[in-house]
């Protein structure tokens, strides 16, 4: 089984030539830091409201190196943040704006691809949340009830049967069915979205690391940009920028894909709906069903790594595909003949109060976003538009929403962010293993989330 190499999806489609370097010092509009989704679709709107903008768009490695080519191509429009944490700044009616803002990410990011023909498998579909135990079913009856309070309505609990009529998971109770969301192939995703922006006159620069920035002016390895607005899209590698240290933790995230199954197991296990498949377990895993009928599995495995560390080009730890390949054997048991083709890792960025913010400020010129929580996908389009609209000075229904230049609280210092992160996957795990025996939904779980501000 192949280990790393960036990921699954690009040995599926081939590692791209990189572009060139930055070649000296230079002058722009608009510079951006980091060619993932964030930074990607923040050029594109940029270039859509101000087309006469000279953006220069910089990457140590190449666009779509990091979670935007890594992630489980999930494009769910979900808000998967504390409501509460939010409300707390602004209204209940700013949250209820923000969660709309968010749904109408899927069908905005469907219509560019369309527009701009990038093909990246995307297929409309259901996301299912499936319970195997009763305190899981438990807790998904408490998520729909929690939806409907906030006004997300169209989701719905399913039983036993329902569910099986649509995909056979070992044990399963029932589901939460949330409807509107699309898979997509993420790193298809990335590629069409940096060609799309390039065909708008946006310079990608690869192969160049920014050492520092500031007002004004970013430093590389390969000469310095100045430019009145310097927006920031690193998400999981902000950490390895000065000064940013404990802004966000750096999350974890492993996947691994089978080969292609056979169409016997597709009859077995059904999923003919493409949907997006989760749980309902405190350790979640996320899966999908891809466009040549492979699964894709992930989840969290070794959550986090001493002092903010990032991975090597995807590689992930045994242990990490042992815990995905029990959970794939788990939900699916017909499956453990089945090949393993992949596995690979990449990072996420975590705020401490696990909420997603926006920000800009006009006097320095100086915006960023991120902070994703896992739910990039979908959130890192709203967030490049809004991040476009503040950084023009535009007043608009995304510029007011309570996530924009929220203050937000740093990481503690090692080793007591790795401490407590840890012990709140532990505590998970131990939740999930009590719940597996026939407990109730677990308060160790409960008291781990607190502790941890999640």
């Amino acid at each position: 089984m192949r280990n790393g190499e960036v990921s699954f999806w690009y040995a599926d489609i081939g590692l791209p030539t990189r572009r060139p370097g930055l070649g000296g010092d230079l002058s722009a509009d608009v510079c951006i830091i980091g060619a993932g989704y964030t930074g990607l679709w923040a050029a594109w709107y940029l270039k859509a409201l101000a087309p006469g903008l000279n953006i220069v768009l910089l990457e140590r490695e190449f666009a779509g190196f990091g979670a935007s080519g890594r992630n489980g191509g999930w494009l769910s429009g979900e808000f998967a943040w504390s409501r509460e944490t939010y409300q707390a700044t602004s209204s209940r009616a700013a949250v209820e704006a923000m969660i709309r803002a968010m749904k109408a990410t899927v069908g905005e990011v469907i219509a560019v691809c369309t527009a701009e023909g990038i093909d990246a498998d995307i297929l409309p579909t259901d996301e299912l949340k499936v319970a195997v135990n009763p305190a899981q079913m438990a807790r998904a009856i408490a998520v729909q009830k929690a939806r409907e309070s906030w006004g997300e309505g169209q989701s719905h609990i399913i039983g036993a049967a329902e569910l099986a009529g649509r995909i056979r998971v070992a044990g399963a109770l029932g589901a939460l069915v949330i409807p509107g969301v699309a898979r997509v192939h993420p790193a298809k995703l990335a590629r069409g979205l940096a060609r799309a922006v390039e065909a708008c006159g946006v310079r990608i620069f690869e192969g160049t690391t920014v050492l520092s920035y500031a007002a004004g002016e970013v430093i590389t390895d390969r000469g310095r940009v100045r430019a009145p607005i310097i927006l920031r899209g690193t998400e999981g590698f902000t950490a390895g920028l000065p000064g940013l240290k404990r802004q966000w933790l750096p999350m974890n995230s492993a996947q691994l894909v089978t080969e292609p199954l056979p169409e016997a197991l597709w009859q077995e296990i059904g999923w003919q709906g493409g949907e997006l498949l989760g749980d309902e377990a405190h350790g979640y895993c996320y899966s999908q069903r891809t466009r040549e009928g492979r699964i894709v599995m992930g989840g969290r495995g070794v959550p986090y790594r001493f002092g903010s560390a990032t991975d090597r080009r995807g590689a992930t730890q045994a242990a990490t595909i042992r815990q995905l390949t029990a959970i794939l054997h788990r939900h699916f048991p017909s499956l453990q003949r089945v090949r393993l083709d992949h596995a690979w890792c990449g990072t996420l960025g975590v705020p401490r109060d696990w909420c997603a913010t926006v920000g800009f400020d006009p006097a320095s010129g100086l915006g960023f976003a991120g902070g994703y929580v896992g739910v990039g996908v979908s959130t890192a389009n709203l967030a490049g538009r809004t991040l476009a609209e503040l950084a023009l000075g535009q007043v608009t229904e995304r510029t007011g929403l309570p996530w924009v230049n929220r203050r937000v609280r740093q990481w503690e210092p090692e080793p007591l962010r790795w401490l407590g992160v840890h012990a709140m996957y532990q505590a998970f795990a131990l939740a999930d293993r009590a719940e597996a025996r026939g407990g109730r939904d677990s308060r160790l779980a409960g008291w781990a989330t607190r502790i941890m501000g999640r």
